[in-house]
């Protein structure tokens, strides 16, 4: 019994149809040319446009990165001049840098006020001055102490010995606030998590500079443990035997005080996403396969965990920063909040103004990377 189809079509048509669709090079499959029967004839080959393609899938995350990174400092642009505005307008409010002169220097000749008239731009109309004085800090130019001095020679060394401070606060909050939050997350409600937890109210809601009057009492006059002030001896006997014991000594009340207070937000948001993520499917479906806790817990939770402490890190170095001077005031640490104050006590308006400036720049560089760093680690940020 033969088919209808069949039965239509001749085989000398059949076989005529097979050798034009064989014969014809323009039929072809996507990236694939069929072959004829010559192998001579015509080569596999692939489009040119390819290699291009790919070359473009290849650099398209980096692109996508970049265009973030690009957002982010555009976005940052508006604060800062707003800052730089805020900043030099309340400094010409707090008087004439000449009228702070003279009350140091009461015999200043004519030609002296005629030169110091002209170095400061008296004359000129404010928008004019803060232009001028914006350009000369983009530029490095941070101008004069009023005492003597580049600003920017004195600031230099300070601007380290905050981010000393400050870094080694963070790794000590960081090292420890993360496996306290795990371990009051995997013990929900218990004893452990209660006290933990009340701990971390107590230590967010205490201000930094009391924590740091209360351990110069204890530790520095009562108990002679370890000094009270300062960074390193200025001169031996050092504390410990050695130089570098010494300043390990300087910073372990600063940098426990700053622990202190931001390690209580570590603690409570880790344990928030730790409880979060643990009752994920995905982590369910875990357990069910025979994976032990541990693996579990810091193999497959703890990565979606941390990724928004991310952004809290930022933010809490961005408010130790602007709660320096006090810190730094208690402990007298020569930091640039410390010298901040010290210099608005003295009516040291340049060195305000560029410690001012320069704690936003750092700031705002502190919380750009922790951007990059979590759209480079949640690929989604930079792509929305």
């Amino acid at each position: 019994m033969s088919l209808p189809l069949c039965n239509s079509i001749s085989p000398e048509r059949a076989f005529a149809s097979s050798r034009n669709f064989s014969d014809s090079k323009s039929h072809r499959l996507p990236y694939l040319h069929i072959q004829n029967s010559d192998p001579g004839d015509e080569e596999l080959a692939e489009p040119p446009q390819q290699s291009l393609l790919f070359l473009i899938r290849g650099f398209w995350p980096m692109a996508g990165l970049l265009s973030y990174v690009i957002r982010r400092l555009l976005f940052m642009i508006p604060v800062f001049l707003a800052v730089s505005i805020l900043t030099f307008l309340i400094a010409n409010a707090a008087g004439s840098p000449i009228d702070i002169i003279k009350l140091g220097i009461r015999n200043l000749s004519k030609s002296q006020l005629a030169a110091l008239n002209q170095f400061y731009h008296i004359n000129d109309p404010i928008t004019v001055r803060y232009f001028l004085w914006l350009s000369d800090f983009v530029h490095g130019n941070l101008g004069q102490s009023l005492y003597g001095g580049s600003v920017a020679a004195k600031i230099g060394p300070w601007v380290a010995t905050t981010l000393e401070l400050q870094l080694v606060a963070l790794v000590m909050s960081l090292g420890i606030g993360i496996p306290i939050g795990i371990y009051s997350a995997k013990h929900q409600y218990s004893k452990t998590d209660v006290a933990v937890t009340s701990a971390s109210i107590f230590g967010y809601s205490t201000p930094v500079f009391l924590i740091g009057v209360f351990m110069i009492i204890i530790f520095s006059i009562d108990l002679h443990w370890l000094p009270g002030n300062g960074a390193v001896s200025p001169y031996p006997p050092y504390w410990w035997g050695s130089y570098f014991a010494d300043e390990v000594a300087h910073i372990i009340m600063p940098a426990t005080a700053l622990t202190l207070v931001s390690i209580a937000v570590y603690v409570r948001l880790i344990r928030a996403n730790v409880l979060e993520v643990l009752r994920q499917d995905y982590i369910l479906a875990a357990r069910a396969s025979g994976l032990k806790e541990r693996t579990v817990t810091f193999k497959h939770a703890l990565k979606n965990a941390v990724t928004p402490v991310v952004t809290v890190v930022g933010l809490t170095i961005a408010g130790s920063l602007a709660g320096a001077p006090a810190t730094e005031t208690v402990f007298a640490w020569p930091g640039l909040g410390y010298q901040f104050v010290q210099a608005a006590l003295a009516l040291d308006l340049p060195v305000v103004q560029g410690i001012t400036m320069v704690i936003t720049i750092v700031a705002l560089i502190f919380i750009l990377v922790t951007d990059l760093t979590y759209a480079f680690l949640d690929p989604r940020v930079r792509l929305s």
